[in-house]
């Protein structure tokens, strides 16, 4: 049997500091260690966090200062701090698998990336969110199909989705063809129908599902945070920015650990790839229970670049033979 302490992280961002969430992150990861994880799992966007203002006014609405400061707290991949995370990743000697806003190194464009590193430090893969949803358009752009990374590890293979991005059937799909054995939900997502949704995504791909959300206080928000009254709508009725709803689920769907709302936790379970084999004896997707012969899926995983540079035309205008 191939048996592994997992771990779910439902923690407090701080918002828009890099290296207060980094910091966090830092001492969760080894906390989680400590007690035996060796696959740990972060929230969605955990560095520097969820830009909630998008929720709190109209769109566009005097934002500017905020979105400015998330390109200054974005993290870009790799740099330092993905070379403190795999370091902590090797220190720790676990699977960490962690949300951050992404930039590249000279753009303004945010991605809402998921990244997955190895307990040797290795960065084995990052996802970018493929659709964002709804007021998320006005920070976030979209991924592509070259970011959906599958990481193998002796536990069973390790991927999965972001927030409603589960929602999508033939993302999960072309996952399930990938053999995922342990899938990763990072989320905001609350409530009972989010859990349902993780319990669905366990009968459908007989795996095992680690949905992962932060809580956050309102009292957690920053005191210095620029225009902090207007950041989130007090006005709600509810004391949390994000409610927590982490939850672990075994590949016949049932709850081993969560759902944890309003406090900050760690949730743990022990997971066995033999459970997931034996669960596709009865139901498996992209096996004996699919019909290739009916349903066909086609995937472009190719990056799509901005720019395309060729070496044959620079080679034409060199040699004079390129036509004005």
């Amino acid at each position: 049997m191939t048996m592994v302490k997992l771990a779910a992280v439902q923690a407090a961002y701080t918002l828009m500091d890099r290296e207060a969430c980094l910091a966090t992150a830092l001492d969760l990861l080894a906390k989680a260690a400590a007690d035996g994880a060796r696959i740990v799992v972060f929230p969605e966007v955990f560095i520097p966090g969820t830009p909630i203002w998008i929720d709190s006014g109209p769109i566009w609405a005097g934002d500017d200062q905020w979105y400015a400061h998330l390109v200054d707290q974005a993290v870009v991949v790799p740099g330092p701090v993905t070379e403190t995370l795999g370091t902590a990743a090797r220190d720790a000697g676990a699977y960490v698998v962690i949300g951050v806003d992404e930039r590249e190194p000279h753009g303004t464009t945010i991605y809402n990336t998921t990244l997955y590193f190895g307990p040797d430090g290795t960065l084995l893969g990052k996802h970018r969110k493929l659709m964002p949803t709804g007021s998320e358009r006005t920070v976030w752009g979209m991924g592509d199909g070259s970011t959906l990374p599958v990481v193998d590890t002796p536990y069973g293979r390790l991927s999965g989705l972001t927030c409603w991005e589960n929602y999508m059937p033939l993302a999960r799909f072309y996952l399930y063809t990938r053999g995922v054995d342990i899938w990763t939900a990072p989320t905001f997502a609350s409530g009972d129908g989010w859990v349902a949704a993780m319990r669905h995504i366990a009968l459908e791909g007989r795996c095992y599902v680690v949905g992962v959300n932060p809580c956050v206080h309102i009292g957690q928000i920053p005191a210095d945070f620029p225009d902090r009254e207007r950041v989130w709508r007090v006005e709600q009725g509810s004391e949390w920015v994000e409610l927590g709803n982490s939850v672990i689920i075994d590949p016949m769907g049932q709850i081993l650990a969560g759902p944890a709302r309003n406090e900050e936790t760690i949730l743990t379970a022990e997971i066995d790839l033999a459970v997931v084999r034996a669960a596709r004896r009865y139901f498996d997707p992209v096996g004996h229970y699919h019909r290739p012969d009916i349903f066909q899926l086609v995937v472009d995983t190719r990056p799509w670049p901005l720019v395309v540079e060729s070496a044959a035309a620079d080679q034409a205008t060199t040699d004079g033979t390129a036509k004005a």
